[in-house]
């Protein structure tokens, strides 16, 4: 199976708009397609261009917004099988936010070029329609977030958090860095490390150099109700 075919393969499969559009825009759509691979930790969308829309075929991305300060708070993840429209702002033009996206494992994607399926959307309604769908679908997350950030207390969104990643991961093991956990949650490190502290003197985690291992998974969720 050539590129070209293993691209159409994939996009048969997630764009629900495939069928509609005519053979050339799928050509098209496929010629200015690539695989590209990204290391853990390389930035991919910095904001201040389209970097086309991404889809990962394994591995994650994060992504997530800078303070002036340079204070991250993290948005969402995107795991196997997820597409980011947020990269593509050349088709999203209500988009007017900086959005960055950082590999946070190595990960496998395939990438449209933003200026390509800009010009395809501009003939399909379809895709223009898929594309703000997309979106969309996201701010749920993203205003997740802010309610956390802005309405909850740090014991509630550090067991929230902790509940969650174990959930996604099928271990009790949190295998993540104080610093990373902090960025995650758009806090600081000293905060998030006082915090698992207290945890840890009450017995719900114990934590090591490896990251953090939950022991009393109930009365982790007693704290994030």
């Amino acid at each position: 199976m050539t590129v070209l075919e293993k691209s159409e393969a994939v996009y048969r499969e997630i764009f629900p708009f495939w069928e509609k559009i005519s053979d050339a825009d799928r050509e098209y759509i496929c010629r200015n397609s690539h695989h590209v691979v990204y290391p853990k930790g390389k930035n991919i969308h910095d904001g201040s261009e389209c970097s086309g829309v991404i889809f990962v075929c394994s591995g994650s991305l994060r992504l997530y917004m800078m303070s002036e300060e340079g204070k991250e708070i993290t948005l969402y993840r995107l795991h196997k099988g997820e597409l980011c429209m947020l990269s593509a702002s050349c088709v999203l033009d209500a988009i007017t936010f900086e959005v960055f996206v950082d590999a946070e494992q190595d990960s496998q994607c395939l990438v449209v070029s933003g200026p390509a399926f800009a010009a395809v959307s501009q003939r399909n309604p379809d895709i223009r329609i898929f594309a703000l769908e997309t979106a969309v679908s996201r701010f749920s997350d993203v205003m997740w977030v802010m309610q956390q950030v802005l309405f909850m207390s740090m014991d509630k969104r550090l067991a929230i958090f902790l509940f969650d990643e174990s959930a996604r991961t099928a271990s009790d093991t949190i295998a993540l860095t104080q610093e990373q956990i902090a960025r995650y949650m758009g806090s600081a490190r000293e905060v998030v490390s006082r915090m698992l502290k207290y945890f840890a003197s009450e017995g719900i985690v114990e934590v090591s150099r490896g990251g953090v291992t939950i022991l009393d998974k109930k009365r982790l969720r007693d704290l994030t109700l």
